[in-house]
Protein backbone atom coordinates (compact mmCIF):
# COMPACT_ATOMS: atom_id res chain seq x y z
CA UNK A 1 0.00 0.00 0.00
CA UNK A 2 2.73 2.41 0.95
CA UNK A 3 4.64 1.44 -2.18
CA UNK A 4 1.56 2.15 -4.35
CA UNK A 5 1.09 5.51 -2.68
CA UNK A 6 4.73 6.32 -3.27
CA UNK A 7 4.48 5.39 -6.93
CA UNK A 8 1.32 7.45 -7.47
CA UNK A 9 2.15 10.36 -5.19
CA UNK A 10 2.02 12.92 -8.00
CA UNK A 11 -1.43 11.78 -9.12
CA UNK A 12 -2.73 11.69 -5.54
CA UNK A 13 -1.28 15.14 -4.87
CA UNK A 14 -3.00 16.52 -7.97
CA UNK A 15 -6.43 15.20 -6.97
CA UNK A 16 -5.94 16.31 -3.37
CA UNK A 17 -5.12 19.84 -4.47
CA UNK A 18 -8.04 19.78 -6.90
CA UNK A 19 -10.41 18.72 -4.11
CA UNK A 20 -9.13 21.48 -1.83
CA UNK A 21 -9.58 24.01 -4.64
CA UNK A 22 -13.18 22.88 -5.22
CA UNK A 23 -13.93 23.16 -1.50
CA UNK A 24 -12.49 26.69 -1.35
CA UNK A 25 -14.40 27.73 -4.47
CA UNK A 26 -17.64 26.42 -2.97
CA UNK A 27 -16.90 28.23 0.29
CA UNK A 28 -16.12 31.45 -1.57
CA UNK A 29 -19.35 31.10 -3.54
CA UNK A 30 -21.34 30.72 -0.32
CA UNK A 31 -19.65 33.80 1.15
CA UNK A 32 -20.38 35.79 -2.01
CA UNK A 33 -24.02 34.69 -2.10
CA UNK A 34 -24.44 35.62 1.57
CA UNK A 35 -22.84 39.03 0.99
CA UNK A 36 -24.97 39.64 -2.09
CA UNK A 37 -28.14 38.62 -0.29
CA UNK A 38 -27.28 40.93 2.59
CA UNK A 39 -26.66 43.85 0.22
CA UNK A 40 -29.81 43.26 -1.83
CA UNK A 41 -32.47 45.97 -1.34
CA UNK A 42 -35.77 44.66 -0.05
CA UNK A 43 -39.02 46.63 0.25
CA UNK A 44 -42.29 44.96 1.23
CA UNK A 45 -45.79 46.30 0.53
CA UNK A 46 -48.55 44.67 2.53
CA UNK A 47 -51.88 45.07 4.30
CA UNK A 48 -52.01 45.89 7.97
CA UNK A 49 -54.55 45.98 10.80
CA UNK A 50 -57.33 44.61 8.57
CA UNK A 51 -57.68 42.41 5.50
CA UNK A 52 -60.29 44.36 3.56
CA UNK A 53 -60.28 47.71 1.78
CA UNK A 54 -60.03 49.49 5.15
CA UNK A 55 -56.61 47.89 5.75
CA UNK A 56 -53.56 50.11 6.11
CA UNK A 57 -51.10 50.06 3.21
CA UNK A 58 -47.81 49.33 4.97
CA UNK A 59 -44.33 49.75 3.45
CA UNK A 60 -41.45 47.98 5.24
CA UNK A 61 -37.70 48.23 4.61
CA UNK A 62 -36.10 44.81 5.14
CA UNK A 63 -32.78 45.84 3.57
CA UNK A 64 -29.47 45.99 5.43
CA UNK A 65 -29.32 49.79 5.00
CA UNK A 66 -31.71 52.72 4.79
CA UNK A 67 -33.67 53.44 1.61
CA UNK A 68 -34.63 56.98 0.61
CA UNK A 69 -38.20 56.91 -0.70
CA UNK A 70 -38.46 59.19 -3.75
CA UNK A 71 -41.87 58.35 -5.21
CA UNK A 72 -44.95 56.36 -4.25
CA UNK A 73 -47.12 55.85 -7.34
CA UNK A 74 -50.64 54.38 -7.27
CA UNK A 75 -52.38 52.89 -10.33
CA UNK A 76 -56.14 52.29 -10.14
CA UNK A 77 -57.37 50.01 -12.92
CA UNK A 78 -61.07 50.35 -13.72
CA UNK A 79 -63.48 48.99 -16.30
CA UNK A 80 -63.05 52.27 -18.21
CA UNK A 81 -59.29 52.84 -17.99
CA UNK A 82 -56.42 53.38 -15.56
CA UNK A 83 -55.81 56.33 -13.23
CA UNK A 84 -52.22 57.01 -12.09
CA UNK A 85 -51.26 59.36 -9.27
CA UNK A 86 -48.23 60.36 -7.22
CA UNK A 87 -49.32 59.73 -3.62
CA UNK A 88 -45.96 60.50 -2.01
CA UNK A 89 -47.34 63.65 -0.38
CA UNK A 90 -50.29 63.63 1.97
CA UNK A 91 -53.67 64.59 0.58
CA UNK A 92 -54.31 68.16 1.72
CA UNK A 93 -58.08 68.64 1.73
CA UNK A 94 -59.70 72.02 2.28
CA UNK A 95 -62.05 72.36 5.22
CA UNK A 96 -64.05 75.38 6.29
CA UNK A 97 -62.00 77.78 8.39
CA UNK A 98 -58.59 76.71 7.05
CA UNK A 99 -57.84 80.25 5.90
CA UNK A 100 -58.16 81.51 9.48
CA UNK A 101 -55.91 78.90 11.06
CA UNK A 102 -52.31 79.67 11.92
CA UNK A 103 -49.96 77.47 9.98
CA UNK A 104 -46.46 76.44 10.99
CA UNK A 105 -44.26 77.56 8.10
CA UNK A 106 -40.97 76.55 9.70
CA UNK A 107 -38.93 74.04 7.69
CA UNK A 108 -38.46 71.71 10.66
CA UNK A 109 -38.42 67.94 10.28
CA UNK A 110 -41.75 67.57 12.04
CA UNK A 111 -43.46 69.85 9.52
CA UNK A 112 -41.95 67.95 6.60
CA UNK A 113 -43.05 64.60 8.02
CA UNK A 114 -46.59 65.90 8.34
CA UNK A 115 -46.78 66.74 4.63
CA UNK A 116 -44.84 64.06 2.75
CA UNK A 117 -43.75 60.45 2.94
CA UNK A 118 -40.59 61.21 0.99
CA UNK A 119 -37.44 60.59 2.98
CA UNK A 120 -35.20 57.86 4.43
CA UNK A 121 -36.74 54.64 5.70
CA UNK A 122 -34.31 52.97 8.08
CA UNK A 123 -33.45 49.28 7.99
CA UNK A 124 -36.18 47.29 9.74
CA UNK A 125 -38.49 50.32 9.86
CA UNK A 126 -41.91 50.77 8.27
CA UNK A 127 -44.51 53.41 7.46
CA UNK A 128 -48.10 53.40 6.27
CA UNK A 129 -49.61 55.58 3.56
CA UNK A 130 -53.18 55.48 4.81
CA UNK A 131 -55.86 52.91 4.10
CA UNK A 132 -56.49 51.43 0.67
CA UNK A 133 -59.96 52.98 0.80
CA UNK A 134 -58.45 56.45 1.26
CA UNK A 135 -56.08 55.90 -1.67
CA UNK A 136 -58.91 54.75 -3.93
CA UNK A 137 -61.13 57.71 -2.96
CA UNK A 138 -58.24 60.09 -3.61
CA UNK A 139 -57.68 58.74 -7.13
CA UNK A 140 -61.40 58.69 -7.85
CA UNK A 141 -61.83 62.28 -6.65
CA UNK A 142 -58.94 63.45 -8.85
CA UNK A 143 -60.67 61.95 -11.89
CA UNK A 144 -64.09 63.31 -10.92
CA UNK A 145 -65.63 59.90 -10.22
CA UNK A 146 -68.68 60.00 -7.97
CA UNK A 147 -68.61 57.50 -5.12
CA UNK A 148 -71.20 55.73 -2.99
CA UNK A 149 -69.23 54.57 0.00
CA UNK A 150 -66.39 52.45 -1.39
CA UNK A 151 -68.06 51.94 -4.78
CA UNK A 152 -68.23 54.15 -7.86
CA UNK A 153 -71.68 55.13 -9.07
CA UNK A 154 -73.15 53.72 -12.27
CA UNK A 155 -71.70 50.78 -14.18
CA UNK A 156 -68.07 51.68 -13.45
CA UNK A 157 -66.08 48.97 -11.62
CA UNK A 158 -62.76 49.16 -9.82
CA UNK A 159 -60.60 46.16 -10.69
CA UNK A 160 -57.07 46.48 -9.32
CA UNK A 161 -54.89 48.84 -7.28
CA UNK A 162 -51.11 48.76 -7.78
CA UNK A 163 -48.63 50.48 -5.45
CA UNK A 164 -45.19 51.22 -6.93
CA UNK A 165 -42.19 52.50 -4.99
CA UNK A 166 -39.07 54.24 -6.35
CA UNK A 167 -36.14 54.96 -4.05
CA UNK A 168 -32.38 55.13 -3.59
CA UNK A 169 -30.60 52.40 -1.62
CA UNK A 170 -27.67 53.40 0.60
CA UNK A 171 -24.64 54.69 -1.30
CA UNK A 172 -25.75 53.27 -4.68
CA UNK A 173 -26.33 55.65 -7.58
CA UNK A 174 -29.05 53.76 -9.47
CA UNK A 175 -32.61 53.79 -8.09
CA UNK A 176 -34.40 50.66 -6.93
CA UNK A 177 -38.09 49.90 -6.81
CA UNK A 178 -40.86 47.58 -5.67
CA UNK A 179 -44.48 47.06 -6.61
CA UNK A 180 -47.47 45.00 -5.59
CA UNK A 181 -50.99 44.73 -6.95
CA UNK A 182 -54.23 44.14 -5.06
CA UNK A 183 -57.39 42.87 -6.73
CA UNK A 184 -60.67 44.62 -5.87
CA UNK A 185 -63.96 42.71 -5.76
CA UNK A 186 -67.40 44.21 -5.19
CA UNK A 187 -69.30 41.73 -3.01
CA UNK A 188 -72.48 43.86 -2.77
CA UNK A 189 -72.20 44.29 0.99
CA UNK A 190 -68.55 45.37 0.95
CA UNK A 191 -65.50 45.73 -1.31
CA UNK A 192 -62.84 43.09 -0.71
CA UNK A 193 -59.13 43.56 -1.36
CA UNK A 194 -56.86 40.58 -2.13
CA UNK A 195 -53.12 40.59 -3.00
CA UNK A 196 -52.64 39.53 -6.63
CA UNK A 197 -49.29 37.91 -5.75
CA UNK A 198 -47.96 36.28 -2.59
CA UNK A 199 -44.98 38.64 -2.38
CA UNK A 200 -43.83 42.12 -3.38
CA UNK A 201 -42.14 42.28 -6.77
CA UNK A 202 -38.59 43.59 -6.45
CA UNK A 203 -37.33 45.96 -9.19
CA UNK A 204 -33.57 45.73 -8.72
CA UNK A 205 -32.08 44.12 -11.82
CA UNK A 206 -29.73 46.30 -13.92
CA UNK A 207 -32.34 46.62 -16.68
CA UNK A 208 -35.12 47.48 -14.22
CA UNK A 209 -32.96 50.06 -12.45
CA UNK A 210 -32.08 51.79 -15.72
CA UNK A 211 -35.78 51.90 -16.55
CA UNK A 212 -36.55 53.34 -13.10
CA UNK A 213 -33.92 56.04 -13.61
CA UNK A 214 -35.59 57.09 -16.87
CA UNK A 215 -38.96 57.08 -15.10
CA UNK A 216 -37.61 59.30 -12.32
CA UNK A 217 -36.12 61.72 -14.84
CA UNK A 218 -39.46 61.90 -16.66
CA UNK A 219 -41.40 62.45 -13.42
CA UNK A 220 -39.02 65.21 -12.33
CA UNK A 221 -39.08 66.97 -15.70
CA UNK A 222 -42.90 66.94 -15.87
CA UNK A 223 -43.46 67.69 -12.18
CA UNK A 224 -45.78 64.69 -12.36
CA UNK A 225 -48.90 64.68 -10.24
CA UNK A 226 -51.39 62.42 -12.00
CA UNK A 227 -52.34 61.00 -15.39
CA UNK A 228 -55.19 58.96 -16.79
CA UNK A 229 -56.47 57.12 -19.84
CA UNK A 230 -59.87 56.91 -18.15
CA UNK A 231 -62.90 57.09 -20.47
CA UNK A 232 -65.92 58.92 -19.09
CA UNK A 233 -68.48 56.69 -20.78
CA UNK A 234 -71.42 58.53 -19.23
CA UNK A 235 -70.12 61.85 -20.55
CA UNK A 236 -69.50 60.34 -23.99
CA UNK A 237 -73.03 58.95 -24.08
CA UNK A 238 -74.38 62.36 -23.02
CA UNK A 239 -72.37 64.08 -25.76
CA UNK A 240 -73.60 61.57 -28.33
CA UNK A 241 -77.18 62.12 -27.13
CA UNK A 242 -76.76 65.91 -27.43
CA UNK A 243 -75.29 65.52 -30.92
CA UNK A 244 -78.19 63.27 -31.92
CA UNK A 245 -80.70 65.79 -30.62
CA UNK A 246 -78.91 68.55 -32.52
CA UNK A 247 -79.03 66.53 -35.74
CA UNK A 248 -82.73 65.78 -35.24
CA UNK A 249 -83.47 69.45 -34.59
CA UNK A 250 -81.56 70.46 -37.71
CA UNK A 251 -83.42 67.86 -39.77
CA UNK A 252 -86.78 69.05 -38.40
CA UNK A 253 -85.92 72.66 -39.22
CA UNK A 254 -84.90 71.64 -42.73
CA UNK A 255 -88.24 69.87 -43.30
CA UNK A 256 -90.20 72.92 -42.14
CA UNK A 257 -88.33 75.08 -44.63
Amino acid sequence: MLEWISQNSKVLSFFTNLGILIIWLAYAQLLYMGFRRQRRPRLIINRGKKKDIEALCIISNMSAEAIFIEYIIADLETSEGTITMDVTDFDQEYTEGDENRKRDTSPGLGGVRENTRQGPLESGDFLHIGTFAELIKRLARDEGIEMEGHRPTGDLRFQRLTIRLIGVYGPEDMPIGAERSFDLFDNDNFCSLTPATWDTKRLSSPWQRRKLRKTMQSLNERNFSSSSNFRHVADEESDESDQEETREAAAEASRKE
